[in-house]
């Protein structure tokens, strides 16, 4: 009886499954999307409940495409939307309030507060992350303060991102636990010790209790209840999506390099055993490992496919995401025209929580096509960036990026990057790298893979895109790019 691994990917904006072979083929997925709730301009909410139930739904469906049963399934990977916060009653199992998802930026306010009382250099130098409204410690702060919870309820509240929350459903409220990556995202714990940190949880006022149990991406978790798939499957594999695909783009050497193209765009850098701390607007993180704890560089990128959604769900310029290629070249560039869709402030290098997107170089012969083509410049640009930080931080040149994720389709987007960074861009066969990461994780853990090496083999890549434009034109072009987002910090208040 043949065995696969599921990978849950639970995404910003949809709930998919995957089923992965030996080879590290993709048998069968499906994938749903759910609503995406905005009460206030910033704010940006989810249903933890709808985000179970299509989680459900489409391992349910995936499991029937195949033609297979539970029984099948070797492990479960789970790799998920980071920072996203829930809280929930452990006696009822139900949400206190919505999830407060990453790209919300309601608790600026509280940001603000905390740089202000001089605690910057402590959360930078115990998490690795630069204090931002983008991670969790704030929205729980903000969920405890801003709902009707007595002092006694307090004690029977559990806090997850959205890996915890899915663990504590398939499991019927027997595990309540996360992992390295996803708990180094929270604001809250240290990553030198490992452990939750009392000084900054004390600064939120958040009750350790509310806290998961914390271990490494690779290993068992627990095993979903009986009731669901006919037996208990292992839960063997955790981590936050871009950690999941730097692992799945087999980023096991220091200095390896991919970027993940989804909602937002996120370039990560494998540093090995000892973290770097940024000088440039990155943030160290901590990489998914099988071993010893291993870390990361990370730039986030707040929008770059999600500004794609854009164009098709509230510009109304294109009716599906694939269009926006198909548009853009029917122009041969964008006519000046720069879009800087920092819709929910501007994160790595710049973090400004109150930019604002920004349209620039607008004539009267602008037309659509300018415009969609911009937007998806924007992703690039925006990677330049990050990318240009990066290679400082690590004194280290760039000269490859492996690139995944649903825009890494996009061919002209692929031949831009590579045009305005001067680096090689490398995409695999299998861009569903999240996914194929997380199946990793929780197949090694059960040996179902044997090793790093094993699970090498089954690389391949589809294609490559080498740098086409003369050195002075890209720099004219990010020059232009520069004034753009100089008009969008100085919305934000920023006169340097």
């Amino acid at each position: 009886m043949e065995k696969y691994i599921m990978a849950l990917d639970q995404g910003t904006t949809s709930s998919r499954t995957i089923l992965f072979d030996r080879q590290g083929n993709m048998i069968a997925q499906e994938n749903c999307e759910f609503k995406q709730i905005f009460p206030k301009p910033g704010w940006v909410e989810h249903n933890p409940e709808e985000i179970w139930n299509t989680q459900l739904s489409t391992m349910r469906q995936v499991l029937e495409k195949a033609g297979i049963d539970g029984k099948q399934i070797e492990a479960i990977g789970i790799t998920n939307q980071r920072e996203t916060t829930v809280v929930w009653d452990k006696t009822t199992g139900k949400p206190v309030y919505n999830a407060i998802v990453w790209q919300c930026r309601r608790t600026s306010d509280l940001i603000d507060r905390m740089i202000k009382d001089g605690c910057r250099e402590t959360i930078c130098e115990k998490t690795g992350l630069v204090p931002d409204a983008y991670f969790s410690g704030t929205k729980i702060q903000w969920i405890l303060e801003h709902t009707d919870i007595s002092a006694d309820r307090v004690k029977d509240l559990l806090f997850g991102t959205i890996d915890t929350w899915l663990m504590w459903k398939l499991s019927g409220g027997k595990i309540h636990a996360t992992d390295y990556t996803n708990a180094s995202r929270t604001m809250l714990f240290n990553i030198h010790t490992l452990e939750w940190d009392s000084e900054l949880l004390s600064l939120m006022q958040i009750p350790k209790s509310m806290l998961p149990k914390v271990q490494a991406s690779s290993g068992i978790f627990g095993y979903t209840k009986k009731e669901l798939f006919g037996t208990e499957i292992p839960i063997s594999g955790v981590a936050g999506d871009q950690q999941a695909a730097l692992f799945g783009q087999c980023c096991f050497e220091k200095g390896d390099v991919k970027n993940t193209y989804g909602t937002g765009c996120f370039l990560l850098m494998n540093t090995g055993n000892v973290p770097v701390r940024s000088k440039n607007g990155l943030v160290t993180t901590i990489a998914a490992s099988t071993g010893a704890v291993e870390y990361a560089l990370e730039g986030s990128v707040f929008v770059a496919g999600a500004a794609i959604q854009w164009l098709r769900d509230e510009m109304k310029m294109i009716a599906t995401a694939p269009e926006s290629e198909q548009a853009a070249l029917q122009v041969e560039d964008t006519g000046g025209v720069y879009v800087v869709p920092a819709f929910t402030g501007l994160g790595a290098p710049y973090w400004k929580q109150n930019a604002r997107g920004m349209v620039t170089g607008l004539t009267r012969g602008t037309g659509r096509e300018q415009f969609i083509r911009a937007t998806l410049e924007s992703l690039a640009y925006q990677t330049h960036d990050v990318l240009r930080a990066m290679e400082h931080d690590a004194n280290l040149s760039i000269q490859k990026i492996k690139a995944d994720g649903g825009a890494s389709k996009n061919r002209l987007l692929m031949q831009f990057q590579a045009d305005i960074t001067g680096a090689q861009v490398v995409r695999p066969a299998v861009i569903e790298t999240t996914g194929l990461g997380a199946a990793y994780l929780a197949g090694l853990a059960v040996g179902y893979w044997s090793s790093k090496e094993d699970i090498i083999k089954n690389s391949s890549i589809e294609a490559v895109f080498e740098p086409k434009m003369e050195k002075a034109a890209a720099e004219e072009k990010l020059k232009g790019w520069k004034q753009a987002v100089r008009c969008a910090l100085l919305y934000a208040g920023d006169d340097e």
